[in-house]
C-alpha cells in the first residue's frame, strides 16, 4: 500500500491531477479482499471456505482461477453467472469483480452500472458503499457536476464507512472544475482531520501547495482540452506514420 501512495503522490506533484484522482481509488481494489475478510460474519467468509459444493461459491473460485490466467472473457462469463444466479455476498462479489474488469477494459459507463448494481445487492453498508465509491473514482473525470455531488453526498455521512475517501473525492471534483479556493479548503480539511489517512494528508499537502503556486489553472486546462481529443488511435496521421503500441498504435 505504501508504494501505491507513493506512486499517487508523485503524479500529483508532477502536475498530472486527474491520473491522480484515478489512481487516488488503488487503495479501492486493494481494499476488495480486505472487505470480505474484515467484514466476516456479513460476508458468510468461513461459510464460504467450508461450502465448495454450494454452486455459486464453486462458480466463483473457477471466475478467480480464469482471470488469473488471463482468460478474461472467460471470467467474465462466470461472474456473470454468479451474478445471475448467485445470492447475497457471491452476488456482489462477482458484480465487483464485472465492475472491475469492465472500468479496467475502458468501459466506465458499463463499469459503473455493474457497481451500482454490487451496491443495491450488498449484504451491508459497508460493501454497499464501498461499490459505490468505486463507481465515484470511475466517474471522477467525466460525469457532470451534479450527478458526482449527488453521489458523493450520499457516502460523507459522519456514520458513512468512507467518508473521508468521499470527502477526497469532493476535493478532487472541486479541482477537475477550476474551482480552486474550493478545492484547496477541502483538502486543508483533510490535511487536519485525524481521520485522513497518511496518505490523504500527504495528497492533501502536495495539491495545496499546486494551487498555492498556480499550477492548477493550466492542469484543469490541459485536462479539459486533453478530454475533446479523441483516443490516439482514432487520430488522423500522416501517411507512414504509426504510434507506438502504448499510445494505441500498431504493433511494429
Amino acid at each position: 500500500m505504501v508504494d501505491v501512495f507513493e506512486e499517487v503522490e508523485e503524479q500529483l506533484r508532477t502536475e498530472r491531477y486527474l491520473a491522480l484522482a484515478k489512481r487516488a481509488a488503488p487503495w479501492v481494489g486493494a481494499l476488495v479482499a480486505t472487505v470480505v475478510v474484515v467484514v466476516g460474519g456479513g460476508w458468510g467468509w468461513t461459510t464460504y471456505q467450508n461450502s465448495q459444493a454450494d454452486k455459486a461459491s464453486v462458480t466463483l473460485s473457477k471466475a478467480a482461477e480464469a482471470q488469473q490466467q488471463r482468460d478474461e472473457s472467460g471470467a467474465f462469463a462466470k461472474y456473470g453467472e454468479v451474478a445471475k444466479s448467485g445470492t447475497g455476498p457471491y452476488k456482489t462479489l462477482a458484480l465487483l469483480n464485472q465492475a472491475g474488469m469492465r472500468l479496467d477494459a475502458g468501459a466506465t459507463d458499463e463499469a459503473v452500472k455493474l457497481f451500482d448494481q454490487a451496491a443495491k445487492t450488498a449484504p451491508n453498508a459497508m460493501v454497499a458503499d464501498f461499490a459505490s465509491l468505486r463507481a465515484v473514482y470511475a466517474l471522477l473525470d467525466t460525469a457532470p457536476t451534479a450527478d458526482l455531488e449527488k453521489r458523493i453526498a450520499t457516502l460523507s455521512g459522519d456514520k458513512r464507512p468512507f467518508r473521508m475517501q468521499a470527502k477526497e473525492a469532493l476535493a478532487f471534483l472541486r479541482l477537475r472544475d477550476g474551482k480552486f479556493k474550493d478545492a484547496r479548503s477541502e483538502f486543508v480539511i483533510l490535511q487536519q482531520n485525524f481521520d485522513s489517512t497518511e496518505g490523504m494528508r500527504e495528497r492533501a499537502k502536495a495539491a495545496v501547495s499546486m494551487i498555492d503556486s498556480g499550477g492548477a489553472k493550466a492542469m484543469a486546462d490541459a485536462a479539459k482540452l486533453a478530454a475533446t481529443l479523441p483516443p490516439p488511435s482514432q487520430m488522423q496521421l500522416p501517411p507512414g506514420m504509426q504510434l507506438p503500441p502504448e499510445a494505441g498504435g500498431a504493433p511494429q
